[in-house]
């Protein structure tokens, strides 16, 4: 950005973007082109007060067209060079800012939360700013999404323009003249892409996920073996997935795009659009703690356009959300489903049942042991209808395991009682209110006994 003009880094990111797209997938790719120009005419023709409404509908609805007549019009079940995925990611571009538009031009400041504020776009994006947003080589093939002030920022060489506004152009305590280099991070990443690429090519074919519903699997398999061999072949879907969003992260980190402040160690971080912690997913003791780690940028985009702001069943809402965004695949909508009703289960359990285990240690221990293990069950459980695709072959395996997971997690989610979201999040504000209101009552008394002895001294 110190070299050239944003005008010129814009077209840059924009032409190789659309080259990449046209040579991975041919003439498909204007499809990304079509999408992006429909919802941007539809943003300049409608008003800020509807627009990401209109905006949501006509991405995701397009978006369903091209993946419905690619699964069953032209190839079922093909992978390789597919156009919707690309088409995922500017999707989730192309909705964010139409809605953060909306926060920025048509909602009262004082109705949005900390983090629309953040992302909220005050004006209008230029065509070439609104390509190069949703069409740039960083991110055209594999993402990760990211905001569009971000974005903006890293183009015009101001990272943390819009973040470091109360830190006075400190980022954590740190003057923040020039970002730090990313080339150690990079490598470290790309040291992540070629481990988890050998463990996939090496252990995919070892346990293949199909072998759940194979009927001599089934027939003379015992249960507590079965339930190992699900988690191990799960297990080994997992790194293809952490290749292509490690190598989609490090190739935004070598173009600088990516940093995130200093942590406590005064360490840069590198993690601003990082798709998903592995560690973190590897040991969650909870269906969200593993959620909040996995695909992270999606996650991001659920909460922000569906979540808070739908008014009923947010949490149903934002899972039929997420299905429709995967794609036309029965297995998908399955997933999802099975989805709503285990978080719902796991929220109630970890309401009423997780304050018994925190009296020490040991019965902590005990109960992240247990969590552990009950949460990589469960999630292998809901996930494979998404790597089986079907119907038939998914409640095949549904069958197999008698529905026991459902069924528990309906009576646990009926049994024991969870208050609503708005109760809950009114009991995390602090209780500031309170000790204001009595705070202004005793100042209001102390005036009225002041002007009681104010006008005694006169009467005197």
């Amino acid at each position: 950005p110190s070299k050239t003009s944003p005008f010129v880094r814009h077209v840059v990111a924009t032409l190789l973007g659309i080259y990449f797209a046209l040579f991975c997938f041919g003439w498909y790719a204007l499809h990304f082109l079509l999408q992006s120009g429909i919802t941007y005419g539809i943003m300049i023709l409608t008003g800020v007060e509807h627009m990401h409404k209109y905006c949501l509908v006509v991405a995701l609805g397009y978006l369903s067209f091209c993946q419905i007549t690619r699964v069953y019009v032209f190839d079922y079940g093909m992978y390789s060079a597919d156009f919707t995925g690309p088409m995922m990611v500017i999707t989730q571009k192309i909705t964010s800012v139409a809605f953060e538009i909306h926060d920025g031009e048509c909602v009262k400041e004082d109705q949005l939360n900390q983090g629309q504020k953040l992302l909220a776009i005050r004006r209008m994006p230029s065509l070439l700013e609104y390509f190069s947003y949703n069409c740039n080589f960083m991110g055209i093939l594999a993402g990760p999404t990211c905001s569009y002030n971000d974005y903006i920022a890293f183009i015009e060489g101001t990272p943390y323009r819009h973040r470091d506004l109360e830190n006075k152009g400190k980022v954590n305590g740190k003057s923040r003249l020039n970002d730090p280099s990313p080339n150690t991070e990079v490598i470290r990443k790309l040291a992540t892409c070629f481990i988890s690429l050998l463990v996939f090519l090496s252990v995919c074919k070892v346990c293949p996920v199909e072998r759940n519903v194979d009927d001599d699997f089934i027939a003379t398999t015992p249960f507590y073996a079965q339930v190992v061999y699900l988690y191990l072949s799960m297990l080994t879907t997992r790194p293809k997935y952490y290749f292509v969003w490690t190598l989609a992260d490090a190739i935004n980190n070598a173009a600088g795009f990516g940093f995130n402040g200093y942590d406590s160690n005064g360490l840069p971080q590198w993690d601003l659009i990082s798709n998903l912690r592995i560690m973190n997913i590897e040991l969650a003791t909870s269906f969200k703690v593993f959620l909040d780690n996995w695909n992270i940028q999606t996650a991001h985009w659920l909460k922000r356009v569906c979540y808070e702001r739908c008014p009923y069943n947010p949490t149903a809402a934002t899972f039929l959300l997420s299905a429709m965004w995967h794609g036309a695949y029965p297995g998908y909508y399955l997933t999802f489903l099975t989805g709503i009703v285990i978080t719902l289960a796991a929220r109630a359990v970890r309401h009423n049942v997780r304050p018994y285990f925190m009296g020490s240690p040991t019965l902590k221990f005990v109960y992240d042991v247990i969590t552990w293990a009950a949460t990589q069950i469960a999630i292998c459980y809901t996930v494979i209808p998404f790597v089986l695709l079907s119907v038939g072959p998914s409640l095949k395996f549904y069958r197999s395991w008698y529905f026991c997971i459902h069924i528990g997690c309906i009576l646990l989610a009926i049994a024991l009682p969870v208050k609503p979201r708005h109760l809950r999040l009114k009991e995390q504000q602090p209780a500031v209110q309170p000790s204001l209101e009595s705070t202004d009552s005793n100042s209001n008394q102390k005036q009225k006994i002041k002007g009681w002895r104010m006008s005694l001294q006169k009467k005197l």
